[in-house]
């Protein structure tokens, strides 16, 4: 069972969410807070596995709020769920600690499968939003240099396609349904790319699938 704590100023968007966490079987609402500093005090009591962390809230903000319950509380996944997803909000976010970052027009499927993903690990990201984060990302390394493609030799071919897969924001369970293989087995290969990469997590290996393709 997945435990998640709802933080979010609005009581219709608390009230919504909670619904659709308690539809799901694997799910369990432990609680919510209206706000930043109440979600800090939640978060204190221990139980949360994941925080569904909204970011723009009066006093203290979502951000701020974040990086509290992460200093306290390490492995707790925190998953920004916001209407804004301009830079101001989102590396703030990313750089607090958050594990991933979904827009509130996120379907309900995508945000059950988000928290799913965040349980397990992984870093969920609004598809739009993962883009420009490996865009930025791309873009940085390339100024002050000509960035040429990034070849990784090491590479066995399923390596490189769960790579190119990655950098285009599919999900583990995505990745093994494309290529009919399992879960486990595609969990084997980030690990194995990260290793060979030096890639310290998920976007980190969608800025270098994106890299790795031919222009």
């Amino acid at each position: 069972m997945i435990r998640v704590l709802i933080v979010d100023d609005q009581q219709l968007v608390r009230a919504g969410l909670r619904m659709l966490c308690e539809s799901a079987g694997d799910l369990e609402v432990v609680g919510e807070a209206s706000g930043g500093a109440e979600a800090v005090r939640l978060a204190a009591r221990g139980g949360a596995d994941v925080v569904l962390m909204d970011l723009r809230m009066p006093q203290m903000d979502g951000i701020r709020a974040t990086a509290a319950i992460l200093a306290a509380h390490p492995a707790t996944r925190v998953l920004a769920l916001t209407t804004f997803d301009d830079d101001d909000h989102l590396y703030p976010a990313l750089a607090a600690g958050a594990c991933g970052f979904l827009l509130k027009d996120a379907s309900p499927a995508d945000l059950l499968a988000a928290i799913r993903r965040a349980a397990t690990g992984d870093r969920p990201f609004s598809p739009d939003v993962l883009a420009r984060v490996v865009d930025s990302a791309v873009a940085a390394q390339a100024r002050g240099r000509n960035a040429p493609p990034v070849v990784f030799p090491g590479l066995t071919a399923r390596e490189d396609q769960v790579l190119t897969l990655i950098s285009e924001g599919l999900s583990n369970a995505e990745i093994a349904n494309h290529l009919n293989i399992g879960i486990t087995t595609v969990k084997t290969h980030v690990t194995s790319l990260m290793a060979k990469t030096g890639a310290t997590n998920r976007v980190r290996l969608a800025v270098l699938g994106m890299r790795d393709q031919p222009r």
